[in-house]
């Protein structure tokens, strides 16, 4: 999983090169923006199983959670998208 993250972070760039070639070139992400997702995508993991198990336990929904769930989703998608443009 680490190098799936890894990868999908990594930016290519499409390059001249000498004698008009197309060279690519990979930019790594911070390791900072690695550690970062590595931890929203455990809370995210944490989360839904908190929810799960309220849902068991009490028969009802907990709007709470479901709110940290769409923040944290909504923080590792925003990565995704800013990393790559």
């Amino acid at each position: 999983m680490k190098n799936f993250i890894k990868k999908a972070l990594t930016r290519r760039l499409a390059v001249k090169g000498p004698r008009d070639e197309q060279l690519q070139l990979e930019i790594p992400p911070d390791q900072k923006l690695l550690y970062g997702m590595y931890f929203a995508i455990v809370s995210l993991i944490v989360l839904t199983t908190l929810e799960t198990a309220y849902m068991l336990v009490f028969h009802s929904f907990n709007t709470e959670i479901l709110a940290a769930i769409t923040l944290v989703i909504g923080t590792i998608l925003g990565a995704f998208f800013t990393q790559k443009s």
